[in-house]
């Protein structure tokens, strides 16, 4: 068993860690202190023994990855940064939570030195982690030659209790011990407190034997023992076939006299008196604040010089590769740092206006297929959906440890089943999925997708939203988009679903109306710097003719079809229903009317564009406008303006013949066509265009067009 060499140094510079917690979240006056005070030894042990990194560096790509999944214990993490010399201040940790400070309550990514992802709902650190051991699976079976190993690191994670209880984490461990994800550690602190009290209030199960039957490792330790952590973390490491998961038992609080082992310490300051008693308990000085004695400085400070040491050597041991495989090395590079290849888009599909209608899921499993082979590390799969959501790399080879079947080496798509495999295999995961994604978006040197149906983006939401709140250029594919699903009826129809997709903060979406269109969604998708949705359909589109459009699928919104002059009205549609816009158009020319069908696959394209652009295309103030969407109409007011007019679906769908059902919910040209002759004060017209069908009154004519404003 590993053994300290000085134990009275070692507990010095754990009891650092401990106090500057305490002290922050004190000076706050809000926070999290009793996971700092109980897991700080086993993180000690691991940031200044274990954790290959270099603090100048936090961005060196063989540097090993820590993520704090429990990331209410921020304070953790903060402090550690600091102590091993990241740009992390005393200053900002004396700052703690507030406002425009470095150390936000929950660990950010992007705004804090060396925190790898954004962590605070529980289990979402857990799942980004097994991204990222992927990520780094995939790379090193892609780019590693014999004798030339230069992606070679774990990845690390402290989680909690309520890690462990959050269904996205069984979901990704799951996966993990499928995939036998040897280089992924993770250490349980396993205090046994929830923020509402003793873990047996709600949680009694065995977790190594769960853990174990979803093919882990597991080890039992005293996490408040350091050689017992060194011995389990150098058990962990020689365990090449299994992920690990080191439980070890903790006491929250530690020091505390009188709030250890409670769950009174879990999410609130100690208080300045517990403050107090706690630093005289650890043998502290109990009148300093944010005191770091100079000998726990100089033992974390280390990191400096072996970070440095490491790295320099990877950058041997690469400069040797380079000279190797040149073209190798030049490729990877290109990956890390987000560049797409040259000419990667110079083959992708196009349709000619009268060729067989297309489903956007199938243009987008084509389009997919001629750009893969030029994006060596675009990467994804589905949940368990890719032979309906056509995300499938055939030739590219699955993702799967080798060796996982025997009978099967080549895969089910070709190319072999090994690391270096393009398509993974999800599972009916499909949170796990999307936040796997970001985990392997933040590992970086890969681009990475996850697919599933529309109304499963519930499934994903969580972290879709953190994908977006951190700008992970993660991509999304959601296919079978509205209630022209049919069949499986109001379940697996998506009503709301893009709508609530567009509420998220900087994420892009796009429902492409066509098969062009898709493919330039997808190209706005591999050049975006941030997370995409691609919204697609599952029945097939027309090919529209954009011969005389003014702009495209990259501008968010664009005229397809003009007036001659000023439009009497703009009738604005996205995906299925763009073509029901143009072929209302016809019926409004019938009647004299000067009609603009206006294309708006991208609410979040169309904003950056301006408000030039935007009058170009909508019309000015005042414009009678229409919108047409297989879905709810809340929002889009937005571009209708208070007076226009909205085609929707405010209720749920209904289980029968696609055509049937979009028929059914108005969804017609001589519907659209109505709606815009009234808009237009000409109900007499659209009486015509429209007459009610055989019995019906208005207000049951209403439930097929509900959502009209």
């Amino acid at each position: 068993m590993a053994v300290a060499a000085d134990q009275s140094l070692e507990t010095l510079a754990i009891n650092t860690i401990r106090t500057l917690a305490i002290d922050a979240v004190q000076a706050a006056n809000s926070g999290h202190p009793g996971l700092p005070l109980g897991a700080a030894p086993m993180a000690y042990v691991l940031w200044t023994e274990y954790l290959k990194h270099n603090p100048r560096d936090p961005h060196w790509p063989d540097r090993d990855r820590f993520v704090l999944s429990a990331g209410h214990g921020s304070m953790l993490i903060y402090a550690l940064l600091h102590l091993t010399g990241y740009d992390l201040s005393l200053d900002d940790l004396k700052n703690f939570r507030q406002l425009g400070s470095r150390t936000p309550g929950h660990p950010e990514r992007g705004h804090t030195p060396g925190v790898e992802v954004t962590t605070g709902p529980l289990g979402q650190g857990f799942a980004n982690g097994v991204g990222m051991a992927i990520a780094e699976a995939f790379l090193a079976g892609r780019y590693n030659r014999p004798g030339h190993e230069i992606v070679d690191h774990y990845t690390y994670g402290i989680v909690s209790d309520g890690d462990l209880m959050e269904g996205v984490a069984m979901e990704a461990a799951s996966l993990a011990g499928h995939l036998k994800l040897g280089k992924l550690v993770y250490l349980y602190d396993q205090n046994q407190i929830t923020l509402a009290g003793s873990l047996g209030l709600d949680f009694s199960e065995d977790v190594p034997a769960r853990f174990e039957a979803m093919g882990w490792h597991t080890q039992t330790i005293d996490g408040m023992d350091t050689d017992a952590v060194r011995d389990a973390l150098s058990q962990a490491r020689a365990e090449t076939s299994r992920p690990s998961l080191v439980c070890a038992r903790t006491t929250i609080g530690f020091g505390s006299p009188n709030k250890a082992g409670t769950f009174g310490v879990h999410g609130s300051p100690l208080g300045p008196d517990e403050v107090r008693l706690t630093k005289e308990n650890l043998g502290w000085p109990a009148d300093q604040s944010f005191h770091v004695p100079d000998e726990a400085a100089s033992t974390f400070r280390a990191a400096l010089d072996r970070g440095a040491e490491a790295q320099a050597a990877w950058r041997m041991r690469f400069d040797a590769y380079a000279e190797a495989f040149p073209a190798e090395a030049a490729e990877y590079q290109q990956a890390l740092a987000g560049a797409l290849p040259e000419g990667w888009d110079s083959d992708l599909p196009r349709y000619e206006v009268g060729a067989k209608a297309v489903a956007t899921r199938k243009a987008s499993g084509e389009t997919i297929a001629k750009f893969f082979p030029k994006v060596p590390t675009f990467i994804g799969g589905s949940a368990d959906l890719d032979p309906s959501t056509n995300t499938a790399m055939k030739g590219a080879g699955d993702f799967e440890a080798p060796g996982t079947n025997g009978e099967n080496e080549q895969g089910a798509l070709g190319g072999g089943w090994s690391y270096a495999g393009r398509n993974i295999h999800f599972g009916i995961r499909e949170h796990a999925m999307a936040s796997a994604v970001n985990g392997m978006a933040a590992h970086g040197g890969v681009i990475p997708f996850g697919a599933t149906f529309l109304v499963f983006s519930d499934y994903c939401r969580p972290a879709v939203r953190l994908a977006a709140l951190t700008g992970l250029k993660s991509i999304f594919v959601f296919t079978h988009d509205s209630i022209a699903v049919g069949e499986d009826g109001p379940t697996h129809e998506p009503v709301e679903h893009v709508m609530s997709l567009r509420a998220i903060p900087k994420l892009t979406v796009i429902r492409p109306g066509d098969p062009n269109e898709t493919v330039e969604a997808w190209r706005a998708a591999l050049t975006n710097t941030g997370p995409t949705a691609l919204i697609l359909s599952r029945q097939d589109l027309t090919i529209l003719d954009r011969s005389s459009a003014k702009g495209d699928v990259a501008q968010g919104g664009y005229i397809l079809a003009d007036s001659d002059g000023d439009p009497d009205i703009v009738l604005i549609g996205t995906g299925s229903e763009l073509e029901l816009a143009l072929m209302a158009r016809d019926l409004l020319a019938e009647h004299g009317f000067k009609t603009r069908v206006v294309s708006l696959p991208s609410w979040e394209l169309f904003e950056t564009q301006g408000e030039t652009h935007k009058a170009q295309v909508l019309g000015p103030a005042g414009t009678r406008r229409l919108s047409v969407e297989a879905g709810v109409t809340l929002g889009w007011c937005r571009y209708t303006g208070e007076k226009g007019v909205n085609v929707g679906v405010d209720t749920y769908g209904a289980s029968g013949p696609g055509a049937q059902v979009l028929k059914h919910y108005g969804f017609t040209k001589e519907h659209v066509a109505a709606e815009a002759l009234r808009l237009l004060g000409r109900p007499d017209l659209a009486d015509q265009v429209e007459p009610p069908a055989g019995g019906e009154t208005a207000g049951e004519e209403a439930e097929g067009a509900e959502g009209h404003s």
